[in-house]
């Protein structure tokens, strides 16, 4: 029985986190390429918060009980999102710093190895 839980419990995790537009976006944004996305997605959290705002106020008008179910959803995205924004900058610092600290090691390494000495520029733009 307990097998039969935890597979049917992984499949809608893996479900949610394929299909879901919220998981989709934050996945995009924790590449490398998308990190500087962050901040601007940031907004897409008004929608949300706007939809459990929605949903509270037809639960507070007699609608039905499931609609909390919504609005703990609604929530919790706007929630992802907000959050996802100061992460990104962080992880962004923290790829720079070790993207700089790579380019000076491989202009010493060439610099010791008897290369001529090259800019750093052109390591990042792959010109020689």
């Amino acid at each position: 029985m307990f097998e039969i839980i935890l597979a049917a419990i992984a499949r809608s995790y893996f479900f949610l986190r394929r299909f879901m537009p919220t998981a989709i976006v934050i996945d995009a944004i924790n590449m490398r390429r998308g990190l500087k996305w962050g901040v601007p997605a940031m907004p897409l959290a008004v929608p949300y918060a706007l939809a459990a705002i929605y949903c509270r106020s037809q639960i507070e008008a007699g609608g039905s009980g499931w609609l909390n179910l919504l609005v703990i959803v609604c929530l919790w995205n706007t929630l992802k999102l907000l959050l996802i924004g100061p992460i990104s900058l962080l992880k962004l610092i923290v790829v720079r710093v070790r993207e700089a600290v790579a380019r000076r090691r491989m202009a010493r390494v060439l610099l010791i190895e008897g290369a001529e000495p090259i800019d750093e520029r052109m390591l990042v733009s792959g010109r020689s």
